[in-house]
């Protein structure tokens, strides 16, 4: 998949996370005025979203893929975007009110070093934000014949460097940076009997690009088939634990 690829596959996420992302930054008490970063931006998905709820004009980005960037600047004007290490974060202690991340930390080498990161450079009562990190150590599939997909996915993800069942470390990493006011909990699961055919298309094409090799073109056609049938006839469940965290640098 391309960028512009995952730029679809992000914004497919941030509408997942929309109604969170709402209800966290209100609880944090979110202000036009406040400084807001986030860590592993993207393509600009949720940047997008955030500028136009917030009417924010402090808001900036930080990712290490240079092609996302470029995208994001494209997508989310007027975001201040940064290229930088989510290890190593290129500003000061204390600068930002809120420094967030959406499905980051289960991708970078060392979670715990860019959550204290994320805690450094927040203000005094400011707050750090996770806004999503799966578990798929916790994933159901129905019908049991597509279960062996979520068990080779995990695999996969796991061979190109995720950490697969992160989610259900976040509240120990967060504790662990020193945050205060810890508040974690799991996103709640919906589906609707008539799932929308763009967005089947788009999680198999994220299937097919993570399973590659791992099975034969028959077989694969075979498990999509399965699982458009169970979707046309309102069956198919597929549900990962999504995590969140939320806590304030005292």
């Amino acid at each position: 998949m391309d960028a512009h690829a995952w730029h679809t596959r992000f914004s497919q996420q941030a509408k997942w996370t929309a109604s969170l992302r709402q209800y966290l930054f209100e609880r944090v008490g979110l202000k036009e005025d406040d400084r807001i970063l986030e860590i592993g931006c993207g393509t600009g998905a949720v940047l997008h979203v955030m500028i136009q709820e917030t009417n924010s004009r402090r808001v900036f980005g930080l990712d290490l893929d240079y092609t996302y960037l470029s995208l994001a600047a494209h997508n989310a004007p007027p975001a201040h975007l940064i290229q930088a290490n989510a290890h190593a974060l290129p500003f000061p202690d204390g600068c930002f009110d809120i420094v967030f991340c959406h499905f980051l930390l289960l991708w970078v080498k060392n979670p715990l070093l860019t959550v204290k990161e994320m805690t450094r450079i927040t203000r005094q009562g400011g707050w750090v934000l996770a806004l999503a990190e799966p578990d798929y150590g916790g994933r159901i599939d129905y019908p049991e014949a597509l279960a062996e997909i979520g068990h080779m996915q995990e695999e996969a993800l796991r061979q190109q460097g995720a950490e697969t069942r992160l989610g259900r470390r976040l509240a120990a990493l967060f504790i662990a940076a020193e945050l205060h006011e810890i508040v974690t909990g799991v996103l709640g699961g919906e589906w609707e009997v008539q799932h929308a055919a763009a967005d089947w298309q788009q999680e198999w094409e994220v299937l097919e690009d993570d399973l590659r090799g791992w099975l034969t073109p028959d077989e694969l056609s075979t498990l999509r088939e399965i699982d458009r049938s169970a979707h046309e006839i309102g069956e198919r469940i597929l549900y990962v634990p999504t995590f969140y965290a939320m806590g304030r640098k005292d």
